[in-house]
């Protein structure tokens, strides 16, 4: 812990008026580092990710990083010599887990040339080689927004470097990474000497693509369907059975992203453990409720995404910046100022095709995500929340917030969008995520203390004040000055 951090943790300081949470006493024994061996949180109402009712005027004890006890005041009785926070007239959350991230991305057209082409100001190779430098950019504008872990669900293999980076890290949150995608057709946006991509070629090369992930111990086999005009869905079966055979002797899950209703289904045959979009062309059919089901499938519907490439096409066309949704200030000074630019770059790069029909495109899209989702959920079918952040203006850390409120608007109630941002989050990230997503005893200390009710609205997530990252407490403000 740093010294600045110990003296925010340790001396007497309002995290928010209106919610009144105080540290109380600052006077117990403290751990090697300086952190407080046993720590307290009294009184908030306790909502502990699993869907049990929320239980109030609630204890949650921290000792060395992990949840020692959660629950009533007789349950949990408060230890002698503990470091108390007074959480009195605020909630208490786990952390939340956007299941859906790519940190080999930036969230603007730079790392985009594909959708929006800038390379002429901002060569492609220096914003990897930037992003592989940095990334604790992006970690403190996730626990600024009460993010404490993220699933890359595919990127350069430098991603997987960031696993053990963060893993003990109270000042990041935690990563699991599948690496480089199988991919079904060989897409361009690599770099010479690396790829994020892997070409689904034949079936050997399939099973060479899933031993190579294998052997650098990836958190699942992350695989992009993508169909072009001149391939077929039945030529792709066999090798998808290639990767779910491999997969298996190696204990690795499937991620899976796949938006057609066909394509998904072949997935789910596949086993898939996570798809990681939602079908937007048709309705989902009985065949594919009843294989997720099966499987177990976790649906992550990353309903926001196309929202982030219309609002950059549109800032492009009309010389306006985009707006930030970033109500705590956490998106760092550099992606701002990335952001503000898009309004300088001139009608004339929108001709790439996935500019065209945008707004036909979304509007479709999402009507039929919408729909898809409340299947899912009506089905019984694991959901959890995932943003797809660093596509264009889907950006690392305050995007969670809209993607949990899309979710809560198409008919999931805040609980379960809360659920859905927590434990199952937990779950998709498969063993890396078996000590998160829950404020349950042996849990992983990874909390939130929030200003409003969750399960009233889940965009009182937005009034978060306090991060607890491992035990290690955070004001958001303090991690939103630090930009």
């Amino acid at each position: 812990m740093s010294a600045a951090m110990e003296g925010h943790v340790r001396g007497n300081w309002s995290v928010a008026a209106a919610v009144g949470v105080i540290l109380v006493s600052a006077t117990s024994a403290t751990g090697a580092t300086g952190t407080p061996a046993v720590r307290a949180l009294v009184g908030g109402t306790l909502v502990d990710g699993t869907g049990a009712a929320p239980v109030k005027n609630a204890v949650v004890v921290i000792r060395e990083g992990r949840i020692a006890c959660a629950g009533t005041r007789a349950a949990c009785p408060v230890p002698k010599g503990a470091e108390e926070v007074d959480a009195s007239g605020a909630w208490i959350t786990p952390g939340i887990v956007d299941a859906h991230v790519h940190l080999s991305q930036t969230g603007w057209a730079d790392s985009h040339p594909d959708s929006l082409d800038v390379r002429d100001r901002y060569p492609y190779e220096k914003v990897q080689a930037g992003l592989r430098e940095h990334p604790e950019r992006f970690f403190r504008s996730y626990l600024c927004s009460g993010v404490t872990a993220v699933f890359d669900v595919g990127g350069y293999p430098w991603t997987w470097s960031l696993r053990a980076r963060t893993v003990t890290s109270p000042d990041a949150p935690h990563v699991a990474a599948v690496g480089p995608l199988l991919a079904t057709h060989d897409y361009w946006l690599n770099l010479p000497a690396e790829r994020q991509f892997i070409s689904m070629t034949d079936v050997k090369t399939v099973r060479e693509g899933v031993r190579y992930l294998a052997a650098n111990g990836a958190d699942g086999v992350g695989v992009w369907i993508v169909l072009q005009k001149e391939q077929r869905l039945e030529d792709v079966i066999g090798k998808l059975r290639a990767a779910r055979e491999e997969a298996r002797k190696f204990g690795l899950p499937l991620i899976i992203d796949a938006t057609r209703l066909s394509e998904a289904k072949e997935a789910l045959r596949a086993g898939a453990k996570v798809l990681v979009h939602s079908v937007i062309d048709l309705p989902v059919d009985e065949d594919f409720v009843a294989m997720a089901k099966t499987n177990g499938t976790i649906y992550c519907p990353t309903l926001n995404l196309f929202l982030g490439y219309a609002k950059m096409f549109d800032s492009v066309a009309s010389g306006k910046p985009p707006t930030v949704d970033d109500p705590n200030g956490c998106v760092d000074p550099a992606t701002r100022a990335n952001v503000a630019e898009t309004a300088s770059l001139g009608a004339g790069r929108t001709e790439h095709p996935r500019g065209e029909g945008m707004n036909t495109l979304l509007q479709k899209t999402q009507q039929v995500a919408t729909s898809n989702l409340r299947a899912v959920v009506a089905a019984g079918i694991p959901v959890a929340m995932g943003t797809d952040a660093g596509n264009s203006l889907t950006l690392h850390g305050p995007s969670v917030y809209a993607e949990m409120e899309a979710m809560q608007a198409a008919g999931m109630t805040p609980m379960q969008v809360l659920v859905a941002s927590t434990r199952t989050g937990a779950l998709a990230l498969g063993s890396a995520g078996k000590d998160l997503g829950t404020v349950e005893g042996g849990k992983i200390a990874d909390v939130l203390v929030v200003a409003a009710d969750p399960t009233a609205d889940i965009a009182a997530i937005r009034k978060v004040r306090l991060v607890i990252r491992a035990g290690v407490v955070h004001r958001v403000s303090d991690l939103a000055a630090r930009n």
